[in-house]
């Protein structure tokens, strides 16, 4: 099957400037010898019959149009077209005509068409083309006039020729002249072949034939020609119309002729070429860029003739300002000023800022203010173009008078509630100037275009004036019509107006920051808003619900505690609700915004949806939303749950600075407790294996004590540290010969936790507590050989100590070496009471820094020591 990439359908231009259709085939290029170069080939589809067999000439100008659109012309007077199928055929065949030509693939035409004056290009035309010599201007040669011209067309060079030839001679008049006598002689034919020379003149596209054709003694004999169209059954009125009914306002008479001459000139050509000159087609879209340049240069004469003009603004705004003006005159003025300021958006920059200076300074802004409180419309609506002129351009102008005003005017009288005013009582029932002035609202509230510098903050100075003195005027229909919790006014215009005023409020709360809070806290802004979700009018409700969605995307906690406390979600549920699932963009906006809180795990908005609405959203399962909202505040109070459980241990051994890697915790954890397993009974318990000396059982209390965080106690303590040291791994260090370890000196070594001596000598008050303590000793003598005693304790925890449900009685195993024949005990038959802290240390949670005060009875009850409370 056939590449369908090389499909093309075949076109040739017609003497009618039509296309027709010379069949459908495939594409090719190759070398044909009878031709002596590279062709391009086109078969038939149907029958495989050549339907065109083109060399590619060097020196064609070959153009790509469209992507799937190749143009040529074959010889003098047969343009060619190939039409692909798709772009991609399109782009081998051009790679190849332009490799052939040797031209880069990347331009659109393969003859460059030099851009240079028109004497320089009439200059540089090859010596060897001949001029073109035009037939007699007779009214027997008009049809040969007409074919010669369309001919020469297809070419740039020839087009060239022909408009130097048609300049050199004068030929626009002479043919002015026979169209005046085929119109005394009502000669329709020849009025036809008039008709498409003059259009073919047109897309001569030279700025030299434009100026003769429309000077003033030729313009309308050249509308004229134009009127009898071929494809008109009857002549146009155009002349009628432009010498009749198109009638030339003077708000001020204008007294330079040059400028008037412009005036005429400008909106005749525009009339040209808006109305008279048909539709370009795909082929011909840029053969009148320069008509429409020539209008462009008019328009920019035209506003520096005026602005120079200083006498005659002068007047102008003088006559705008006079509040004696007739609202005619008035409106004609105002018309006039208009025009003026479309005409300068041809400008250049530079000089498009001192024509706006100038209109400043003359007092546009004042004038605007008595315009635009006007009843007539046409006057209104034409000073709210001028408006959206200055403030496009320079909204900085606006805002500098706006502050000036804001000091030494009524507020009734600022520009800027002017505005709101008039966007507020627009009369027009598609509300299309409020619709206009909120942009221009909108534009003047951007703090993306304020100025700020050392000495100046436009933005500060601009907002604090616009929410002193300006929004409640703003807010005000809003305020009125959700009055008792129910809107007040559902009247289409009435609506669309609060939709407007919601969208620019909204635009506040995105861009703005502390003023608009301000306002919906002080107002209860965002609850008499909420009220418009009961209105019949959906986008007004979906107004509503955008304006609550900003506040709740910039995840303000004040925003937040608003919405809370107000409880301002039950009108979105209600509404939600009451649409029943329904597929509408309602219930997806809704959606859309809880899925918000969900993914941004705003918690409090989280907890109060769930905690106050949770049952009447627990049946919505066609989507996972609210499904995953409750998961997500479940698993919220699980944690706070465990947190609260971790209130009572010490903050010492849940501070940051002393946390160690849960991994390693747990290892050693796991390792101590394998040591112990076989402490199964809470009375006389027996150690499988005991350190050989007592340097070995330091350093199996200096791994337990650095677990549990005793680093911590020796900085809170120089008397703990001293106490430590006494146990543990510096025993060894600190024996010598001269000075045997007394049994005095360990007192009892515990087997899960850190330990205290009791220090006979201690300076520490005498403080008992009302606790119950037993003791029993289970001393035995050991053989000659190193043994040991073991030594269970039973403690009761006293009445003020928290003691946990699943803990049991605790056992202390105190663990004394012997030496020879002396098992270690107490002198006076005491030992030490300890306790082994069951979950004893919790890395993540608390900031409890109480401590216990616990008094041991040893016997005597005269000594007592204090330890830190561990849970």
């Amino acid at each position: 099957m056939t590449d369908t990439r090389r499909r093309v359908k075949l076109y040739a231009l017609n003497a009618d400037r039509q296309w027709d259709d010379r069949g459908t085939g495939h594409v090719s290029s190759s070398y044909v010898d009878r031709l002596k170069g590279i062709s391009l080939l086109v078969r038939a589809e149907s029958d495989g019959s050549l339907l065109l067999e083109s060399k590619i000439q060097p020196d064609t100008a070959y153009q790509k149009q469209q992507d799937t659109l190749i143009v040529w012309s074959e010889g003098d007077n047969f343009d060619l077209a190939l039409s692909f199928q798709e772009k991609l055929g399109c782009d081998e065949i051009w790679e190849k005509i332009c490799q052939v030509q040797g031209k880069d693939p990347s331009v659109e035409i393969t003859q460059d068409i030099v851009e240079e004056s028109e004497d320089e290009r009439f200059d540089d035309m090859s010596d060897s083309a001949p001029p073109i010599e035009l037939p007699p201007c007779e009214l027997n040669r008009l049809e040969q006039i007409s074919d010669l011209i369309s001919n020469c067309l297809t070419t740039p060079m020839r087009k060239e020729k022909l408009a130097a030839a048609i300049e050199s001679e004068g030929y626009i008049r002479k043919l002015i002249e026979v169209f005046h006598t085929c119109e005394d002689l009502e000669s329709t034919e020849r009025l036809y072949h008039l008709y498409d020379i003059f259009k073919n003149i047109f897309l001569l596209n030279k700025n030299a034939l434009f100026e003769t054709m429309f000077s003033e003694d030729v313009i309308f004999d050249i509308v004229g020609c134009l009127e009898y169209d071929p494809s008109s059954p009857t002549p146009k009125g155009h002349r009628e119309y432009l010498r009749k009914q198109a009638k030339f306002r003077e708000a001020i008479p204008i007294k330079n002729t040059e400028l008037l001459a412009k005036i005429h000139q400008t909106y005749r050509v525009q009339y040209i070429q808006d109305v008279v000159l048909p539709t370009p087609s795909v082929f011909e879209e840029n053969l009148l860029s320069t008509l429409s340049s020539f209008i462009f240069f008019n328009k920019v004469e035209i506003v520096s003739l005026v602005q120079d003009d200083e006498k005659f603004l002068t007047e102008l705004f003088t006559m705008l300002t006079d509040l004696n003006t007739p609202e005619s005159k008035r409106r004609d003025l105002v018309l006039f000023l208009k025009e003026f300021c479309n005409y300068s958006q041809n400008l250049q920059p530079q000089a498009k800022e001192s024509f706006y200076k100038t209109l400043t300074s003359l007092g546009i802004l004042p004038a605007l203010e008595i315009t635009l409180a006007m009843d007539d419309q046409k006057t209104k609506t034409a000073s709210i173009d001028i408006l959206t002129y200055i403030v496009e351009y320079s909204p900085s102008v606006v805002r500098e008078y706006t502050l000036q005003q804001a000091s030494n005017t009524d507020e009734d009288q600022i520009l800027l509630n002017i505005i709101i005013e008039q966007m507020i009582c627009d009369s027009d029932p598609e509300l299309g100037g409020a619709v206009q002035l909120m942009g221009v609202l909108r534009i003047l509230l951007d703090p993306e275009n304020m100025l700020a510098s050392v000495n100046k903050s436009e933005k500060t100075d601009f907002l604090n004036c616009f929410y002193r003195h300006s929004i409640q005027i703003l807010i005000t229909p809003l305020l009125e019509n959700t009055i008792n919790d129910t809107p007040q006014r559902e009247d289409y215009r009435h609506v669309q107006l609060l939709g407007l005023i919601l969208e620019l409020l909204s635009f506040c709360v995105e861009h703005h920051t502390y003023h608009i809070k301000n306002c919906i806290f002080n107002k209860d802004l965002l609850r008499r808003i909420l009220v418009l979700m009961k209105s019949t009018h959906k986008f007004l409700v979906l107004c509503a619900l955008r304006f609550m969605r900003k506040l709740v995307a910039l995840k303000d906690e004040f925003y937040n505690r608003y919405i809370i406390k107000g409880n301002l979600f039950a009108p979105v549920i209600d509404a939600f609700i009451r649409n029943k699932g329904r597929y509408n963009l309602l219930d997806s906006a809704i959606i859309e915004m809880f899925e918000f809180i969900k993914l941004e795990d705003i918690k409090t908005l989280c907890s109060h949806v769930v905690e106050n609405y949770g049952r009447k959203l627990e049946d919505i399962s066609y989507v996972q939303t609210f499904m995953t909202l409750k998961l997500r505040y479940d698993q919220h109070q699980d944690k706070l749950k465990e947190r609260n459980s971790l209130d009572s241990v010490p903050s010492m051994l849940r501070n940051s600075r002393y946390r160690r890697d849960q991994r390693q915790m747990e290892e050693e954890e796991e390792m101590w407790f394998n040591e112990d397993d076989d402490f199964e009974d809470g009375s006389s318990m027996h150690l499988h294996k005991l350190p050989a000396d007592a340097h070995m059982v330091g350093k199996k209390l200096d791994s337990n004590l650095e677990s549990i965080g005793v680093k911590a106690l020796e900085k809170k303590s120089i008397l703990e540290a001293s106490n430590l040291e006494s146990i543990g791994g510096k025993v060894a260090e600190k024996k010598s010969p001269s000075s045997p370890t007394s049994p005095q000196q360990l007192n009892a070594v515990e087997a899960n936790g850190p330990s205290k001596q009791v220090n006979n000598n201690s300076s520490s008050p005498k403080i008992v507590e009302p606790q119950e303590t037993t003791i029993n000793n289970n001393a035995t003598t050991s053989p000659p050989t190193t043994a040991t005693t073991t030594t269970t304790a039973t403690t009761t925890t006293s009445p003020t100590q928290p003691t946990s449900p699943t803990q049991p009685a605790e056992t202390v195993t105190v663990v004394t070496p012997t030496v020879g024949n002396v098992t270690q005990t107490s002198g006076d038959g005491k030992v030490s009471i300890f306790k082994r802290v069951w979950g004893l240390v919790d890395y993540e949670g608390g900031d409890s820094d109480e401590e216990e005060e616990t008094t041991v009875d040893t016997g005597g009850g005269e000594n007592s020591s204090k330890r830190p409370r561990l849970s």
